[in-house]
């Protein structure tokens, strides 16, 4: 029987039984319970240790004191009310302790799983009292829905970037989310954009706090129904660790995700405050950092060297089934046509430190020679003083040139690359319909950089040049026109109100990749000669949409020139002949890219590895 003269649960063993009253707040004082109803006591004991016949939820004579029937079906829909509001917070809390980080583990299977932590939460809030319950109840919970708000970043960046959020490094790719809206879809899709953000990291948390607050409270009412409940789940998960059960793979029902979580992110901090110093030791090791400009690049004098990234240009391209038939034999063909026209061409891979989107980090990859895979990084390097491949050939005579059709927008990071020209999108004056990206299309852009830097009479030039035709959202691109009708972009007005019903998809991708490789193709060979050697390849891989799971990070590497004996200088780099590298090509890591080309084209031997 119910010891009816045990002090009530305050507030909570109230909430437990009236869901529609004091349920949702912790303002009723801890007094306010003394005098209500037996039912608030016997609550916690449930029907058959209470001695009462009566189903638990009926409503009895006794209880509603003659009520009418209004009466009474107004306390059944509260009560029911009452559970299903408690049943969403269970749901809640549950997904904030055992979600997945990541999309391709994500399935309503990943949360058939019993969390440990939430297991130990309970029993603590159990043998709490009253007050101090509640406020661990909120301290739980607001860490719980800050957890859940990471989750959902995590989300995010994995589909787009193949990795978690970083907390130290990552914040400044929020703002970079945000300049890709408003340049692909305006400012309108970028302002929606940023306001729901800003309400679901504020609502998630506070939601999450409220359904565990709701918890302790319904956990405390039927304190002996939840410890038995506990228990067994306790026992079950200690069973199911031992022998491994899994009902995703990858995904243990014996569930420590937030313990985990947190561990992570922890040593993840850690390595994020101490990556500095190891950048300063990196950089302090660089083989070429007082190398004379006389004794750089000397097997280069004379030439027109372009580093050319094309946008999302990953393997994936060249091998998924869907996408490398076309890509492939545009490759090919090309490697046909330039053949037949002189040029001799090396391909192979290198492992970019990005993937699905950070461009600007696999570009200073390639060109500092120190892998940087997070903005942290990004921005201690280009505070630096380190040596880049621009820097090298500017070092050793070269004028120096940056290309950035996208460009509207001061960019203090450029002076790292030492630029004798910075072109922006205002300074290559296009007048035509931007597409991918609010860009020029990719012949404009090598059109405008050909007329202002390899004109008769200029001295060799050195450009780093991104093509941006095949930058997401892979939005339907222009035909090839001829080299002459470019002009000011004038040309392709119209074009950008074609069909757009396949923008975003893989089909996009692939006619993007096709148009930014025929626009290489083509422009070797309207414009090439003896002095101009190219270097083109992917800056990372298309986002997860087009790779599927587990794609990995390799993107394509081609070097093409008209002289023999630049491609001799590579010889014993064991790349593949043609534009086109198959599987089995050689794949280095990006940041391996500075040194061996410098090495190679320096005076110290005709080929390295």
């Amino acid at each position: 029987m119910t010891d009816l003269s045990r002090p009530a649960e305050d507030d909570d063993v109230a909430a437990g039984t009236a869901p529609g009253s004091a349920h949702t707040g912790d303002s009723t004082p801890d007094s306010a319970s003394a005098g209500r109803p037996a039912e608030s006591a016997s609550a916690e004991a449930g029907p058959a240790e209470s001695g009462d016949s009566t189903p638990h939820g009926a409503v009895t004579d006794s209880e509603t004191g003659g009520r009418d029937d209004d009466a009474v079906g107004a306390t059944r829909a509260r009560r029911l009310l009452g559970a299903a509001v408690t049943a969403l917070a269970g749901a809640l809390v549950l997904v904030a302790l055992v979600a997945p980080s990541e999309v391709k583990l994500l399935s309503f299977s990943a949360l058939l799983r019993i969390p440990v932590e939430g297991l130990l939460a309970v029993a603590l809030l159990l043998v709490l009292p009253a007050r101090p319950r509640r406020v661990a109840a909120t301290l739980l919970g607001a860490l719980l829905g800050l957890i859940l708000v990471l989750k959902v970043t995590d989300l995010g960046f994995s589909t787009v970037l193949d990795r978690r959020f970083d907390l130290i490094a990552d914040w400044t790719f929020l703002g970079a989310g945000a300049e890709f809206l408003s340049e692909s879809y305006g400012g309108a899709v970028e302002v929606g954009a940023i306001a729901v953000a800003v309400v679901a990291a504020l609502a998630v948390p506070v939601l999450v706090t409220l359904s565990a607050r709701r918890l302790a409270r319904a956990a405390a009412a039927h304190r002996r129904v939840t410890t038995r409940a506990v228990t067994a789940l306790a026992a079950a998960w200690v069973v199911c660790a031992v022998l491994g059960a899994q009902i995703v793979p990858g995904l243990p029902v014996a569930a420590d995700t937030v313990a985990a979580d947190v561990f992570d992110r922890a040593r993840q901090v850690r390595a994020g405050l101490n990556d500095k110093e190891r950048l300063s030791t990196q950089l302090a090791g660089d083989p070429f950092r007082d190398v004379p400009g006389e004794q750089m690049l000397t097997a280069l004098r004379g030439k027109d060297v372009l580093f050319t990234f094309v946008e999302s240009y990953g393997r994936v391209a060249l091998e998924d089934t869907e996408l490398a038939p076309e890509v492939d034999a545009v490759l090919d063909e090309g490697t046909r046509q330039l053949r037949a026209a002189g040029y001799a061409s090396r391909s192979a891979f290198l492992t970019s430190s990005t993937t699905g989107g950070g461009s600007w980090l696999a570009h200073a990859t390639l060109m500092s020679g120190i892998r940087t895979d997070n903005q942290l990084r990004y921005t201690n390097l280009v505070r630096s003083d380190h040596l880049t491949l621009n820097g090298a050939f500017k070092r050793a005579g070269w004028r120096t040139a940056l290309v950035m059709p996208a460009l509207n927008r001061a960019w203090p990071e450029a002076a790292f690359f030492e630029p004798d020209t910075l072109y922006g999108a205002k300074e290559l004056g296009y007048k035509g319909p931007l597409f991918s990206f609010s860009s020029p299309p990719d012949q404009y852009t090598l059109s405008a950089f050909q007329q202002r830097e390899r004109g008769p009479g200029r001295t060799p030039v050195m450009a780093e040049i991104p093509l941006l035709s095949s930058h997401l959202p892979w939005t339907p691109v222009p035909p090839l026109v001829d080299w002459d009708d470019i002009g000011d972009g004038s040309v392709y007005k119209g074009t950008a109100r074609a069909d757009r019903s396949a923008e975003g998809t893989r089909e996009a991708y692939r006619q993007a990749v096709v148009y930014s490789l025929r626009t290489l193709i083509s422009y070797v060979q309207r414009y090439g000669d003896e002095n101009l050697v190219l270097v083109f390849l992917g800056d990372h891989q298309p986002a997860r949409t087009i790779t599927g799971d587990d794609a990995g990070k390799d993107v394509p590497v081609t070097v093409v020139a008209k002289d023999p004996a630049v491609l001799d200088r590579i010889a014993g780099w064991g790349w593949q002949d043609g534009l086109n590298p198959d599987p089995q090509a050689p794949v280095w890591p990006m940041e391996s890219f500075r040194d061996r080309f410098l090495r190679a084209f320096g005076p110290q031997s005709t080929t390295h590895s």
